[in-house]
């Protein structure tokens, strides 16, 4: 079974893009399509990127748990918010930070926004950074207009039958690519 890695990227006070990651967990636990974990950006308190990983002389043990979780992870889901048409600073940190963790890594991008557009606008500059560093972007995506009454606090969503069909879609694309790499390797 591959173990699929969620990044909560926001870490904003009130955010509510924490709850798709949420409803990804419970979802891929549920359908039994791989072991999983969140790695909660708000929880790491990454310092400003000075320089990648490495090339850091005392790198935190925080710093090297997060890599090492990523480079383990068969996959990974990131679910950002959109601020003012681009990704936060605080993920833009950590894909700066990493360079052979990401590389042809499979992941998957969900986008969230509070308005009726899913963060469309996130999705362009998140793949070019992505493509950069040499991360496979998995062709499907997840928008998620109003997050805030997509999702509760919990990650159940307000529809669903429409969001679990739209859900699997998205990971079993996720799942062609790990299957895929594999293969490759």
């Amino acid at each position: 079974m591959p173990h699929i890695v969620i990044i909560s990227s926001s870490i904003r006070r009130g955010r509510v893009s924490h709850r798709t990651a949420l409803y990804f967990r419970n979802f891929i636990e549920k359908n039994n399509s791989g072991s999983v974990e969140i790695l909660d950006l708000s929880e790491y308190n990454f310092p400003l990127f000075e320089e990648r990983l490495r090339f850091t002389e005392n790198p935190t043990d925080k710093v090297l748990d997060f890599a090492a979780k990523v480079k383990a992870a068969d996959g990974i889901i990131i679910v950002t918010p959109e601020y003012n048409g681009g990704y936060p600073a605080s993920l833009k940190n950590v894909v700066d930070l990493l360079y052979d963790e990401w590389r042809r890594k499979p992941i998957a991008i969900a986008s969230n926004s509070g308005g009726p557009f899913g963060a469309a606008q996130v999705l362009t500059s998140l793949q070019f950074s992505l493509w950069k560093i040499g991360a496979w972007t998995v062709p499907a995506i997840f928008q998620v207009a109003k997050v805030q009454d997509t999702f509760d606090e919990n990650g159940e969503p307000s529809d669903k039958i429409g969001t679990d069909k739209r859900a699997a879609v998205f990971i079993n694309e996720l799942l062609w690519c790990i299957e895929a790499k594999k293969r490759m390797d």
